[in-house]
């Protein structure tokens, strides 16, 4: 039996994600067979896995850290929020129905089981089970029902550490209250912190982290220092406003319309790295003024957002732009928005019998059915080799224009169903000499490959958990798990 690990946070996007992205990597450098874990995600962000099993983005990412194969067992609970009331389900890597939001407290005892049947099955495989917790390690009004933070550390009575980031401002007080809100079995897991995107002279915290070791009686574990360039793969939306962009008068600029439901953001990641390349996200038609290339993207709820997108005018802003010959990509949901017609007879998006028209820029029609695709689709385009993820419920009927990565091509106009396809590099170079020829620009290409960067990224995380945390004590928690000391006193 393996040991396990919780990673917990103070909040939402305290770096949780990429901490564990960093142990994965250091511990898998150590020779041990590592399993990266969430029992819930909250996320649109998605991969499809060989299994042909759907898991949030942020686990698969951490498999490839841990040089593991990524499997629908490290995310066996997946929320894709439909709307703030709803979000549909995923348990071990396939569709279960809907959960409303009065559901949340009471009605997951079916998904807890699985979550921790899963963690179980992990562990008998794997030396070290790295988890995730979510949100704030003191949820304390979904205690009685959780299975993603303290209730996942007491199933499998592992030592948790806790991570703040400093860039919010208040982490020693976000620390301590996280700890004295939980009650005393709980705060006996809690055996250490983690202080994430720390910028300066760490002297200058000293103080600080020597009162929280004495009013805690848990140790500081380490300091991450921010970095800029070590961005990954990420697990919500949070992340968009912080994207690497290039820029400069020769730049290729393209412009990503920022749905309100955008799913699998990451589909523009490889962009963001190349050199003469300048990607913004924009929610304004006047932001669109000045792009050579518009971007529309996936998105979980595909007719409230061609809603959205035309109650902003958004939409005449882009077939404007495609008539004037500009280049349009639309991937998944964004390529539906881009054909003739959407139809929702069985109510998968949310009600029965819903539809609208397209943008009319792409030959394609709609229609959205219970059974969900999931793909990893080969084959090529452009004279290049091409792969991706497939992730949908709906059929895509295609009645003319030219064959293109599992959608069509009209001009300059593109439509695609497959998700992940820029980040192979043959066909993202091919592509951006197709769009930059149109627009009369002349970039370079095949100057940076996205695998291997994020491999770059990867080990650049991984030295400086080696070189911020004390991985020593982290690995001495692993082994003296079964027989955690109790700490002295509990906070009041």
């Amino acid at each position: 039996m393996g040991s396990g690990l919780l990673v917990a946070g103070t909040t939402s996007d305290a770096g949780k994600s990429v901490v564990v992205t960093g142990i994965c990597r250091s511990l898998a450098r150590r020779g041990l067979k590592v399993a990266p874990f969430k029992a819930q995600n909250m996320s649109n962000n998605s991969m499809v896995t060989s299994e042909g099993a759907e898991i949030g983005r942020a686990q698969w990412i951490q498999a490839v850290a841990a040089r593991a194969i990524p499997e629908a067992a490290m995310n066996p609970v997946l929320l894709k929020p439909g709307n703030d009331r709803r979000s549909h389900v995923v348990v071990l890597g396939r569709p279960a129905g809907a959960l409303e939001a009065g559901e949340f407290a009471g009605g997951r005892k079916h998904l807890a089981d699985a979550a921790f049947g899963a963690f179980d099955d992990l562990r008998r495989r794997f030396d070290v089970v790295v988890c995730e917790g979510a949100g704030s390690a003191a949820e304390i009004n979904l205690r009685d029902h959780d299975y993603v933070n303290m209730g996942l550390a007491q199933h499998g009575s592992m030592p948790t550490v806790v991570v703040g980031d400093i860039d919010r401002g208040g982490v020693f007080a976000s620390m301590y209250g996280t700890l004295a809100l939980l009650d005393a079995a709980d705060q006996q897991l809690i055996r250490g912190f983690v202080i994430n995107k720390f910028r300066g002279d760490v002297s200058l915290l000293k103080p600080g982290l020597d009162s929280l070791e004495r009013l805690t009686g848990r140790p500081v574990l380490g300091v991450l220092p921010w970095q800029r360039d070590l961005w990954l793969d990420s697990e919500d939306s949070l992340a968009l406003t912080s994207r690497p962009a290039h820029d400069g008068d020769g730049a290729l600029s393209i412009a990503v319309v920022m749905l309100p439901r955008v799913s699998n953001f990451t589909d523009v990641d490889a962009l963001c790295l190349e050199p003469d390349v300048r990607v913004r996200f924009v929610d304004d038609p006047r932001a669109l003024a000045g792009a050579d290339v518009v971007i529309v993207p996936g998105t979980r709820a595909t007719l409230a957002d061609l809603a959205w997108l035309r109650s902003r005018g958004l939409d005449t802003a882009i077939v404007d732009h495609a008539r004037r010959g500009g280049p349009v990509l639309g991937i998944c949901g964004g390529f539906q928005m881009l054909g003739t017609r959407i139809d929702d007879p069985h109510g998968v998006e949310g009600v029965p019998g819903a539809s609208a028209a397209g943008l009319g820029l792409l030959p394609a029609r709609t229609e959205f059915g219970h059974e969900k695709a999931l793909r990893l689709p080969r084959g090529s385009a452009l004279d290049a080799a091409a792969s991706g993820y497939e992730i949908h419920h709906g059929r895509v009927t295609v009645d003319g224009g030219t064959e293109f990565l599992g959608g069509t091509r009209e001009g300059s106009v593109f439509g695609t169903m497959w998700h992940g396809a820029l980040e192979g590099d043959a066909l993202r170079w091919a592509w951006l000499r197709e769009v930059a020829a149109v627009v009369g620009r002349e970039i370079r290409t095949g100057e940076v490959s996205f695998p291997a960067a994020r491999e770059v990224r990867i080990e650049a995380l991984a030295d400086l958990v080696d070189e911020h945390l004390d991985m020593d004590a982290l690995l001495a928690m692993l082994s003296d798990e079964r027989t955690l000391p109790v700490l002295r006193g509990t906070l009041r």
